[in-house]
């Protein structure tokens, strides 16, 4: 098993480096070679989004709601998408905010949500974010900037 795992992992970096893409979402925090590689093959084209805003949805990482007369609630996130890319940023998410060691705007914003809202919730929310920086790095052909701010510059 071990061996073939070293295989495997080659072959995805081997991938990975070849792809200019995948590098370029690899310079956002909490993003590695396999959120890159599964976040390439899931939206395939970026051009098919109107919005980066519309990834989030597409993935099924937005509140389900619900509303009758007066009544409006949120629920839990819908989950109509792929659910294995919303298990790669859920990890991505969870890196983000508990291994970076690195500041950035996006996990001061992510640890907020933390404070007020959960852990979980929050883990979510950030991957949720991922999603709309990835893409709109993707299309824009731009690099995750560190010192600025938490979108592509």
């Amino acid at each position: 098993m071990r061996e073939q795992y070293a295989i495997l992992h080659r072959q995805l970096h081997r991938i990975v480096r070849r792809d200019e893409v995948c590098r370029r979402l690899m310079t956002i925090p909490g993003v590695g070679p396999l959120a890159a590689v599964t976040f390439r093959t899931t939206i395939d084209d970026p051009a098919r989004f109107r919005r980066s805003r519309d990834v989030g949805a597409h993935l099924g990482m937005t509140p389900r709601k619900y509303a009758s007369g007066e009544t409006d609630r949120n629920g839990p996130i819908s989950k109509v998408g792929d659910a294995g890319m919303r298990a790669v940023l859920y990890q991505a998410g969870l890196a983000l905010l508990t291994r970076s060691q690195r500041w950035s705007k996006l996990r001061a914003w992510g640890m907020a949500v933390a404070k007020r809202r959960g852990m979980r919730r929050a883990i979510v929310a950030v991957g949720r974010k991922l999603a709309i920086l990835m893409h709109r790095i993707w299309k824009d052909g731009n690099t995750y900037e560190w010192g600025q701010s938490a979108t592509a510059t």
